[in-house]
């Protein structure tokens, strides 16, 4: 049974863009191995990554401030790699059917992250109000 990390969709989609990406990539140019095959298949790898630190072994130990700086990452990298995949369109890298397959699911995984950042902010948020209620009942 998938616990934490396994369990948010946002998650399991990162991966699979980024193998999507990593398969679609092979069939560049080969002299754009140093370039756009590169820096795409880093900057999908981040998307992922960068939940994982925030997650993993240390998905309950890490702090809701630290999680929400890893995907607030998460998002610069996304609009990197959404960006890269339109401009491997325009380059004729990739057919714009598929480009824009691509990009359409990492619109989809941006606003599911932009959505689990404000999730995570508002229970920071509650938290902080529960905890000043309880000191001022306590006074």
């Amino acid at each position: 049974m998938a616990t934490g990390l396994e369990n948010l969709w946002i998650y399991r989609l990162a991966e699979d863009l980024e193998v999507k990406v990593y398969e679609v990539t092979k069939t560049f140019p080969k002299d754009e191995l140093y370039r756009s095959i590169d820096q795409l298949r880093r900057s999908s790898s981040s998307v992922s990554n960068n939940p994982a630190k925030s997650g993993t072994e240390h998905y309950h130990k890490t702090t809701t401030k630290e999680k929400l700086r890893f995907l607030g990452i998460a998002k610069g990298e996304l609009e990197e790699t959404r960006r890269g995949i339109l401009k491997s369109s325009r380059k004729k890298f990739l057919t714009k059917n598929t480009a824009t397959d691509i990009f359409d699911k990492y619109t989809v995984l941006m606003k599911g992250i932009t959505s689990y950042i404000r999730f995570l902010e508002l229970n920071r948020i509650e938290k902080q109000q529960k905890s000043l209620t309880k000191t001022i009942n306590c006074n």
